[in-house]
């Protein structure tokens, strides 16, 4: 089956195997989001067997996400251009066979360059299921067929990390750590075949243009910024690192240059260049990467220190960090249960003064109990963090995309998903390259985890602060989107 849309396109037409087309979708999901939670419990044990720097560690999850945000707009635009169902099939397929490669890589360069070739491959899968069920399901559908995402989600946030640790410490067929990756495998065939069977084929009659020269500037910008940020601690910080992080600034700043003038021009811009004249989307972009970076970044911390520091398994380590993910499911619970429409703002707001609570709160348990900690002590501020994590992502993207027109709500959410996982990256970067800096000068496990903590609280503030420039309220029509 093809479906054609145009802009003038009013109404959908249910598709017939649309149910099943969404369960093909939502297993890509299941992927994507499995592989940018596993190598973080599963880092310590790839360089131990693998070799490689500590850098290795923060380029298992900063190259995988950069690549990710770098590639999404463009993504999806693809599948504008080409058809969604070729663009799912060509990035599952990618996708799978960038897991192999993981698998099966014998150095970390190797192990590296797949990983970027997962992100860049997730990439161009994710969009396009996004823009399917748009086409498949009728208006009165929709909330349904988007209200499965959060569960998928859910149990994926929850089960990545044990799965993770509890596949890591099986050693199925002598495999380690690359079942995390080989996992993929029948996952991604089946996800193929499936596509083949099942997706209807869609392009939009009137496409917009690819901006390439808009893609390169924006991925060296971000490349300019977080290599130095990963690799400058163990080259003992040369000059060129620091100019390497002035000319991120520069090549941002030339990136927007170019954006305003193409889309003045009459061609269509990467982003639209008056998101930025917007002080509600700036500041929730800004907002946004503070929020993500802390997030991922003490993700990574948190596993390095439970593994490499109290000597937990990686199946201890996935365990010890299941309060935060059932937190996580409880604040998204309650948000959905009625606050995010009556409190607005105010929720997101509540959700980074919880969340801050719970770091201190790990903070001082960590100090108090030293290298005896144990999982169930660390289980009350773990919980708190992922309490306070659910009520602010909930209402965070609604709020945001309020301060935007509804002609610039597709540049905006793509721009905002983005941000999430260059926050990721940035995170990855400078909270991991702060934990190695500290148990370089000599200071013990637990003091550089708390120190790591505190930035985390600190990062939860400019969000606080920050969340004051967004709209009090999402628009109505967004509420539950």
């Amino acid at each position: 089956m093809t479906v054609t849309a145009s802009a003038a396109t009013t109404e959908v037409q249910p598709y017939r195997w649309r149910w099943v087309a969404l369960f093909v979708i939502l297993a890509a999901e299941v992927m994507d989001l499995l592989d940018a939670l596993v190598t973080t419990i599963a880092a310590p044990t790839i360089q131990k067997e693998l070799g490689g720097s500590e850098s290795l560690v923060q380029w298992l999850g900063a190259g995988y996400t950069l690549a990710m945000a770098v590639g999404l707009i463009t993504g999806g635009r693809l599948g504008d251009l080409y058809g969604r169902k070729r663009m799912f099939v060509i990035g599952a397929c990618g996708f799978t066979v960038a897991s192999l490669l993981c698998g099966v890589s014998v150095t970390p360069e190797m192990l590296i360059a797949s990983r970027v070739l997962q992100g860049l491959f997730g990439a161009v899968l994710i969009p396009q299921g996004l823009g399917l069920i748009k086409e498949m399901f009728p208006p009165q559908e929709l909330g349904k067929a988007f209200g499965m995402f959060g569960p998928v989600m859910t149990i994926s946030s929850v089960g990545g990390p044990v799965l993770a640790g509890w596949l890591v410490d099986a050693d199925f067929f002598g495999t380690g750590w690359r079942m995390i990756f080989l996992i993929n495998l029948p996952i991604g065939l089946a996800a193929v075949l499936a596509a083949l069977r099942f997706l209807p084929e869609h392009r939009l009659a009137n496409a917009t243009r690819l901006d390439l020269p808009g893609v390169a500037l924006v991925s060296a910008a971000a490349f300019l910024l977080v290599f130095p940020l990963i690799q400058g601690r163990e080259l003992g910080w040369p000059a060129w690192t620091f100019a390497s992080m002035a000319a991120s600034i520069v090549m941002f700043a030339v990136f927007g240059r170019y954006e305003s003038r193409r889309a003045a021009s009459g061609r269509d811009p990467l982003i639209t260049p008056t998101l930025f004249r917007k002080r509600a989307f700036t500041g929730g972009m800004v907002a946004g990467l503070a929020f993500f970076s802390g997030i991922m970044g003490f993700g990574l911390v948190f596993s390095l220190y439970t593994q490499a520091g109290l000597g937990f398994t990686p199946l201890e380590a996935g365990l010890t960090g299941l309060p935060q993910a059932l937190g996580g499911v409880v604040g998204f619970g309650l948000a959905m249960a009625g606050l995010q429409e009556k409190l607005g703002r105010g929720l997101l707001q509540i959700g980074t003064v919880v969340m801050a609570a719970g770091a201190a709160v790990l903070a001082m348990t960590i100090h108090l109990a030293g290298m005896e900690v144990g999982s169930w002590q660390l289980a009350p501020g773990l919980a708190l963090v992922g309490i306070g994590m659910g009520l602010t992502m909930a209402p965070f993207f609604d709020i945001v995309l309020a301060g935007v027109e509804p002609h610039e709500s597709g540049s905006a959410s793509g721009t905002l998903t983005g941000v999430q996982q260059l926050g990721g990256a940035l995170g990855t970067a400078v909270l991991g390259t702060l934990f190695f800096n500290l148990l370089g000068s000599e200071w013990s496990f637990g003091a550089s985890m708390q120190a790591t903590v505190w930035v985390e609280v600190g990062l939860l503030a400019l969000t606080f602060a920050l969340s004051y420039l967004l709209p009090r309220r999402a628009r109505p029509e967004q509420q539950g989107a």
